[in-house]
Formats: C-alpha cells, structure tokens, sequence
C-alpha cells in the first residue's frame, strides 16, 4: 500500500474523484467521430515529434555506439538491447487490471507519463556530459535513464492503447497511425542526416551531448501535443477484480480463445527473432571498422524503410487486416538478417537497416492495433497487457541469448535469428486467422 499521501496525489494525478456522466455506447461514439479531425491532428503531431526525436536515440544505431564509447563487454550492448526491446513491454499486464477500472485513460498518459516517461531523457543527456570524465558512472547513468524513460513508457502504455481506440474507429485506426508513423518517421529520416552530422563535426562525447538533447526535445514536445487530446470519456462497467480473479481470467482467456492464443505464440516467435537486432550495429563496427557517421546514415536508412512502410500498412491493415502486415514484417526480418549474416561488404547494412524498419513499421502500426481487434472493448487493457508483456518477456531474454551468441560468433547469432522469423512467419501465415474477418 502507497503512504496516504502520496495515494491521494497518485488519485488526484489520475482523476479518479471525478464524476463520469452516464452515457449510452451511441452518445459516445458520436462524440468520437464528432473529435476525430481535432484529435488525428494533435495525435499526429504527438507521433510526428516523439518519432523525430526518437530518430536520435536510435536502439539499433545511436544507443549501441554510444555504449560501445564505454565499454567494449557485449553483455553491456545485450542489456541496452534488453532495455530496448523488453522495457516497454515488460510493465503493460501489471496495469491492466488498474487501467481497465479508469474511466478517463488520458490522465495516465498526460500527467504519470511526463514524470515516468519524457523526464529521464534529460538525464541521458548528463550522462554524456560525464563520458569522458567517467565512463563507467556514464554507462551506469545512462542505463538507469534508458530503463526508467523505457520503463515509465511501459506503465502507460496499456492506458494510450486504450485512449487511441476511444478516440478512433476501428475501420481508420491504419490510417492514422500509418499517417502519424509516416510523418513522425520520414521527419526521423531528414533527421538522420543531421545527427549523422552531430557524430561527425563534434568529438565524443560533445557530439553525442547535442544528439540527446535534440532527442529530447523532441519527445518533450510530443507530450504538449498529446495533452490536447479529447477523450470520449467512457463509464467503467466492469465489476472490480482482484487480483486473483484478474490473473484467473488471463487464463481463461488465454484457454477459450484459440485463434488469440495461436496470434500470441506467433507474435512472441517474431519477438524471440530479435535476439540479434541490437547487435547488427556493433558487427559493422567490428567487422569493417565503419565509422561514427555511417552509422548515422544506417539510422537514416531504417528511417526510410520505415518511413515507407507506414503508410502503405496503415492504408493496407484498414482493407486486409493486421495479420498480413505481421507476415510482411517476419517476412522482412528473416531477409535483414540473411543479409547481415552473409553481406561481404558494409554497404549491404543498409539494406538490412531499411529491413528492420518495414519490420519496425508493421510491428508498431499492426502490432498494436491488432490486439485491439482480438478483444472486446472493457477488456482491452487486459489483451493488450496479455500479449505486450509476453513479448516483453522474450524480448528481454532474446538480446541476453543473442550476447551469448555474440561472444562466439555473429554468423551463429544472425543465422539463429533467421531462422526464427522464418518459424514466426510460418506461424502467423497459417496458425492464425485475421481476426477482424473472423
């Protein structure tokens, strides 16, 4: 239990105390497509901006060169890859059951999301003012910073699941995240170029110093933006759960609904297929010497993959469904690492960095709106949490495996994780049925 004031300011933050008007499922629909242009344009540009500045502390570019300025022990670069792939994923089951009662989901992204998630971007910064100074306290301050900015995410996400469905129908939720993904990244991609400049033109760590704080900015200017959002507040018609009950139902769902359980092991194959994206970075270090610039250039040409890829799955999930663009990314991350495995030269990475972002796009834009269409709607918080905390279970043990791996060699680690998209996009081609066609 949280001391009582500190419970009545968590209760004020979230707005629990406020009266919810009684309202039939029709009024509030109506008010969803009476807000819809207001709220595509301020969620577009919370997208626009969080994906710019997420451009410049890349997972797969950014993060694991700057890390290697510290220290040169892979288990360093597979816990940054952990915190990458698993941190936002991790914390979505253990709020479910809390989010589901909410009747206002705003309040959790808006207010805990600016202490949990956009704060410790700040403190990244710090920690490579202190690089050359002190490395190891620099390593330390910034894996710290990651994971709470990772974390904190994670906490709210189950919360902005549930705002955008409120907020969007279901037959144009792909556009506007395809909309918003295709802005936020293709500003990400312009970017690209200017923090490939910022590694280039300054020393380590002066260089990486303005790297952070653009990344920064820009996710702290995606959070005024999302404060604009207007909720169609809904009435909370669940009965309270505890948690016995709560995780009791988990299991029922997970027993009942056999096309959501096969969807769940599909998707956590795809999942345990990135053991070895946070390393294809440091192999091209490694292997070819690349220098710091033409990893800006690969974070440039994930962007453009991205980029490209997120408008056509928005426009394509809204006609075919999720489940063909889950395939198309598993289809995509079985040839990114093919081509890291074998590529002779290191201008074949740019090509496995544009695959990883169509990969990226389709898991961010289908990944998460897929989920919603498995569910019915007082439960999505729960399916959402169900299927973002498996991944974020495997998705932290993939990047430790992928370390090991990474010790003895990079081919055994990209030919592993081949394989595994390849069972992935098996999986979820013929396990699985759309759901939205079902």
């Amino acid at each position: 239990m949280l001391p009582a004031p500190l419970h009545l300011a968590l209760r004020r933050l979230l707005q629990v105390d406020r009266p919810v008007l009684q309202r039939t499922d029709d009024e509030v629909t109506a008010e969803m497509y009476q807000n819809y242009r207001w709220n595509f344009a301020v969620n577009l540009l919370d997208g626009a901006s969080f994906w710019f500045g997420s451009s410049f502390i890349s997972s797969t570019t950014i993060v694991p060169l700057f890390v290697s300025k510290l220290t040169d022990n892979p288990f360093f670069f597979g816990l940054a890859a952990v915190i990458a792939q698993g941190s936002w994923f991790l914390p979505q089951l253990l709020t479910a059951n809390v989010v589901e009662r909410l009747a206002r989901k705003k309040p959790v992204v808006v207010n805990l999301g600016l202490f949990l998630e956009r704060m410790p971007l700040w403190l990244i910064v710090l920690a490579a003012v202190v690089a050359t100074r002190s490395p190891g306290l620099a390593l330390a301050l910034f894996l710290i910073a990651y994971a709470w900015h990772g974390l904190g995410a994670g906490v709210i996400a189950t919360a902005w699941q549930d705002l955008l469905a409120r907020c969007f129908p279901v037959e144009r939720r792909g556009r506007f995240f395809g909309t918003t993904m295709f802005v936020g990244a293709g500003a990400g991609t312009a970017a690209a170029g200017f923090s490939a400049s910022l590694l280039k033109n300054y020393p380590f760590p002066t260089n990486f110093v303005y790297t952070f704080i653009v990344a920064a900015l820009g996710i702290s200017l995606s959070w005024f933006f999302i404060a604009l959002t207007r909720e169609p507040v809904r009435p909370v018609t669940l009965p309270r759960q505890n948690q016995r009950q709560f995780w009791g139902d988990l299991r029922r769902i997970v027993r009942a609904d056999h096309n959501f359980r096969h969807f769940l092991v599909a998707r956590l194959l795809l999942a345990l297929a990135g053991m070895g994206s946070g390393f294809i970075t440091v192999a091209a270090v490694q292997r070819w010497q690349v220098p710091d610039a033409m990893v800006g250039y690969y974070t440039a040409a994930g962007l453009l993959g991205q980029t490209a890829a997120n408008l056509a799955f928005g426009f394509l999930a809204d006609k075919r469904g999720h489940k063909l663009s889950l395939e198309i990314s598993s289809l995509a991350l079985l040839l990114a690492f093919v081509i890291a495995w074998l590529a002779p030269a290191p201008e074949w990475y740019y090509l496995v960095f544009g695959l990883q972002g169509i990969t990226l796009s389709a898991i961010i834009v289908s990944g998460i709106l897929v989920v919603m269409e498995f569910s019915p709607p007082d439960k999505r918080p729960t399916y959402t949490g169900l299927v973002n905390t498996g991944v974020g279970l495997v998705s932290s043990v993939a990047p430790l495996l992928g370390a090991g791996l990474a010790t003895l060699n990079y081919d055994w680690l990209f030919a592993l994780s081949a394989l595994v998209s390849l069972l992935a996009l098996v999986a979820m081609r013929w396990w699985v049925r759309e759901p939205r066609f079902v």
